[in-house]
């Protein structure tokens, strides 16, 4: 394959191409920022439970999707996301503080499915490896 093929194939999956790089950084930092909140700020034993796993932001920084996941599963996700939109208020005025950013995202709260979906995933292939082991075709 050519040089050209290369960079064509490359591009056509979204790699190489120039992004931009601010709402990654800010993300990045919101992310940092929050965890160390809800472990050390935070007077509600709740949000204690709440992992930050990632965030996206707006390219116009308007917006911060914040993505968190908990050790009590997805039956808290109501429950935590509540505790988190209620206590939303008081972490802008938080990060505004804390970034010092002309304007600090709205921040909207989601809880992160993806490693149950994982786990889920995974059991599904140790079954299937499972089955193969006990019909004798290890192929």
């Amino acid at each position: 394959m050519t040089m050209s093929g290369v960079k064509q194939t490359a591009q056509s999956l979204g790699l190489g191409r120039k992004t931009n790089k601010r709402p990654a950084r800010v993300a990045d930092a919101i992310m940092r920022e929050l965890a160390t909140l809800l472990l050390q700020d935070s007077r509600d034993p709740l949000l204690h439970e709440v992992c930050i796993t990632r965030v996206e932001v707006t390219d116009d920084l308007q917006l911060a999707k914040v993505y968190f996941t908990s050790l009590a599963g997805a039956e808290a996700a109501p429950r935590l996301t509540k505790a988190l939109r209620h206590a939303g208020g008081y972490m802008r005025g938080h990060l505004a503080r804390a970034l010092n950013m002309r304007f600090t995202p709205d921040l909207q709260f989601r809880y992160d499915s993806a490693a149950e979906e994982v786990e889920r995933l995974e059991r599904i292939f140790q079954d299937i490896d499972a089955e193969r082991k006990d019909d004798g075709s290890d192929s």
